[in-house]
């Protein structure tokens, strides 16, 4: 199963009145893990950069004057998307700069069937405590020592960890680790299996495990019993 996760960065909160979308930051998930697949790029928003959001992510226009136009890199961006589930914290804020900029090039938008939004799932799962993405890695003991600005890259990257969490399959994949997983595989040392130094000494007694016998014995030949029990 293929998702993305995904943030983005902005000149303010409203597409309608004219700010644009400055970042875009995508992860692959295969089966939940990581792929290592990812796309990330800086765009040229063609207008001012208000210093409100400029405090939020440190994105210039000088540092951004020499980025390409949205248009420019959007066959790359749908390419990349395919039709995969899109998942992202607050999801219709994104969808909405996304949708606006992909209107401006004539090209189809994100329906929002496709939308897993985290800030939903954060909620219904914890409900009356803090949802950020802060919070939710400071719950889910995920290090974002790094965030020190938002960025779209490193958000996508820490909302995946997060998204992983909130949907249980952490402890869904480390169950199938060692049949899913190659000895190779780092995270194969995920799962730890330990050998008892002594055996446990035998709870059964000789004349109960005779007594059980005897009665599997009575069970027919297509008992289930009489492939794990061996009878005379």
């Amino acid at each position: 199963m293929r998702e993305i996760v995904f943030d983005t960065e902005t000149t303010g909160l409203d597409p309608l009145q004219g700010d644009r979308m400055v970042e875009i930051g995508c992860i692959e998930l295969v089966n939940r893990f990581p792929s290592g697949r990812t796309f990330h790029c800086y765009f040229h928003p063609e207008r001012d950069m208000p210093e409100p959001a400029f405090k939020v992510h440190g994105l210039s226009i000088d540092f951004l004057k020499d980025k390409p136009l949205f248009a420019h890199k959007v066959e790359e961006l749908i390419d990349f998307l395919g039709d995969a589930p899109l998942i992202a914290h607050n999801a219709m804020f994104d969808r909405g700069f996304l949708n606006a900029e992909l209107g401006r090039v004539k090209k189809s938008m994100i329906g929002r069937e496709r939308l897993i939004d985290t800030l939903m799932l954060a909620r219904r799962k914890h409900p009356g405590g803090s949802n950020k993405l802060d919070d939710l890695c400071a719950r889910y003991r995920i290090d974002n020592s790094k965030r020190v600005k938002h960025g779209a890259l490193l958000d996508a990257e820490l909302l995946a960890e997060v998204y992983v969490e909130l949907i249980g399959a952490r402890q869904a994949n480390l169950g199938l680790a060692g049949d899913s997983m190659g000895a190779g595989d780092s995270r194969a040392a995920l799962v730890v299996v330990r050998v008892r130094p002594q055996p446990l000494a035998p709870r059964v007694a000789p004349e109960e495990l005779e007594a059980h016998r005897a009665f599997i014995a009575t069970l027919g030949e297509a008992a289930l019993w009489r492939q794990y029990v061996p009878v005379a």
